[in-house]
């Protein structure tokens, strides 16, 4: 099966940006329905006769990136608020929101939701990760003193599994994306709102993500559609709010701008109303659950999970995610056979300008990426081949939860027969809990990895004495 990445995500500091594939669906799973105890608002106040009653429209914002503030700016002055989701261990680190950004957000009437700990793919993960991703998050915006009751799906990846881990957390309602008309012409035959309540709180129907092909015209539509439809719920998605960045999840401040004045001439004229996801959904805030511990590790075990990619989820290898960073066009395929097992992972670099691609133990809270020890050094080794040269690339984990770029090895040759190589890492840095890595690629071609092996060079017994 292919695997491709239609989109990415950042999460890391400098130049070195994680990020990890995107998948969206054309409809909602809608298999599992669960209810939320408490009563729901009430539907908006009659309109006029050119627009249906009940157009509720809510502003959601993803991934606490710094210009969301200047956003919520506007917002404010226009009397409109919306709902911040906002990953727990970025916050207060460079290029994101801080938690004082976060309490004047609340302050003003805002919501701030959860949307896990490192923000990785939840359906790819084992069950206890993801439970520590999604109820940690929410512990650690609780502990900042926030009630979150909301919570939006990393790259909108769930299942029936997902979400009722959501709601195991305690969140009140979970959003999806890709469930609703937008501007895509493929999308013309869904629903143009959600209903209120919400058939299933878990998978709430939203159309997909604001990105730098929207018009001041699309935005329109979606609330206008749903007006036309006979009213309901519509939840935008909005990532950067601004210019001169990666243009694919951004939009431009005056675009934005724009479109909340009008959504405020469109309120006070009683067309729509404008609420945060909790006051639609309603509901009791519930107690706060920790995910459960990380085991540690079995001294002189092989640290990587997965390590020969053999378990596959929806196609890709469980426990693993793309990386890279730069202007370049990876995919990434599962081929078959590996060098040992039926499988091995295949990157194909593409339209090369600079920067890499490689594959990596997920970056998440220690269920898939292995754990470090602050001053120890580690081996790692691999398996390859590839039609260019390639290098270990590190990161590590902070004790919030943030990744961030560690290191890299000396190259190695290009090989077209299967090589193992290896390399032992430097002592690792104070402050880091996990480490994650993965052999990249710089270049147009291809690079084809197996086999992965880590291990604590303290447990690695030294060779006997002669």
């Amino acid at each position: 099966m292919k695997w491709t990445n239609p989109g990415w995500k950042g999460s890391a500091t400098t130049s070195h940006t994680i990020r990890t594939p995107r998948w969206f669906r054309s409809t909602a799973v809608g298999s599992v329905v669960l209810l939320v105890a408490g009563m729901l608002f009430g539907i908006a106040a009659a309109a006029p006769a050119h627009a249906a009653a009940g157009t509720i429209v809510s502003l959601t914002f993803d991934d606490n990136n710094a210009d969301q503030l200047a956003a919520e700016q506007t917002m404010k002055s226009l009397g409109l608020t919306g709902t911040f989701y906002t990953v727990s261990g970025w916050v207060d680190q460079p290029g994101y929101l801080t938690q004082a950004n976060l309490q004047q957000m609340a302050a003003d009437g805002n919501e701030i939701g959860g949307h896990t700990v490192t923000h990785p793919d939840l359906v790819n993960l084992p069950a206890d990760e993801a439970t520590r991703q999604i109820c940690n998050g929410r512990v650690a915006l609780t502990n900042m003193g926030f009630k979150v009751t909301s919570f939006a799906y990393p790259f909108a990846s769930q299942d029936p599994n997902t979400q009722a881990i959501v709601q195991k957390c305690g969140f009140n309602s979970a959003r999806g994306l890709g469930d609703l008309q937008s501007k895509d012409p493929a999308s013309a035959g869904l629903p143009a709102a959600e209903t209120i309540p919400p058939a299933n709180p878990y998978d709430t129907a939203a159309p997909s993500q604001v990105d730098s092909t929207w018009t001041l015209q699309d935005l329109q539509n979606t609330v206008t559609n749903a007006q036309a439809s006979g009213g309901g719920w519509v939840q935008l998605t909005f990532h950067r709010i601004a210019t001169g960045t990666d243009p694919t999840l951004t939009i431009s401040p005056d675009l934005f701008n724009q479109f909340a004045q009008w959504l405020a001439d469109q309120k006070a004229g009683g067309g729509v109303d404008v609420r945060t996801v909790d006051q639609v959904i309603g509901g009791t805030v519930q107690p706060v659950v920790s995910g459960p511990d990380v085991p540690a590790p079995a001294p002189g075990a092989n640290m990587i999970q997965n390590p020969g990619l053999e378990t596959l989820v929806n196609g890709i290898p469980q426990c693993w995610a793309a990386g890279g960073y730069g202007t370049n066009t990876p995919t990434f395929a599962v081929v078959n056979p590996g060098h040992t097992g039926a499988n091995a992972e295949q990157l194909t670099m593409t339209n090369y300008v600079d920067g890499d691609a490689k594959l990596l133990p997920a970056l998440d809270l220690g269920g898939c990426s292995p754990p470090g020890t602050v001053g120890h050094t580690y081996q790692l080794k691999a398996w390859y081949n590839s039609t260019a040269p390639t290098q270990f690339e590190l990161y590590y984990r902070t004790g919030t939860g943030y990744w961030q770029y560690w290191t890299a090895s000396p190259l190695f040759n290009a090989s077209t027969a299967w090589t193992q190589i290896t390399w032992t890492t430097p002592a690792l840095p104070a402050g880091a809990s996990g480490i994650s890595w993965g052999l990249n690629i710089q270049t147009n071609g291809t690079i084809t990895t197996d086999d992965y092996e880590m291990y604590d060079t303290a447990d690695i017994a030294p060779p006997p004495t002669p």
